[in-house]
């Protein structure tokens, strides 16, 4: 059973920093990626970064130079526990959104697509 567990959210002031970490149990496909994801109520979910186990890194264009994620290394084995970190900077209000991380994720142009796993979330609300 494939689990992602979240962690680091919370309540921080505009410009300020957090990191969120997903850890992830071991996936046996030859190829996939860990994503992470964000939404807020009403709207549509959002891709936010995508790290590939061929060591690609995605970072969306709306946080790119604010938020990064972690590279997986190539030489990460098969059905090993992975961890990827999002770090996240300079946060403004309408970062605030809940974060998900899922996967194995289709790496498709870079872009994490159809994850077959969902964490459960975790909550960035920025305000003064």
């Amino acid at each position: 059973q494939v689990q992602l567990v979240e962690s680091g959210g919370g309540l921080v002031q505009p410009g300020g920093s957090l990191r969120l970490s997903c850890e992830a149990s071991a996936f046996t496909e030859r190829e996939w990626g860990i994503g992470w994801f964000r939404q807020v109520p009403g709207k549509e979910r959002e891709d936010v970064s995508c790290s590939s186990n061929d060591g690609g890194l995605f970072i969306d264009n709306s946080v790119k130079g604010r938020f990064t994620a972690s590279k997986i290394s190539r030489s990460t084995a098969r059905n090993s526990r992975n961890t990827v970190h999002l770090q996240m900077s300079g946060l403004r209000a309408d970062d605030s959104a809940v974060y998900y991380c899922a996967g194995p994720c289709t790496v498709v142009a870079g872009k994490c697509r159809i994850c077959d796993y969902w964490g459960q979330g975790t909550q960035v609300s920025v305000s003064s």
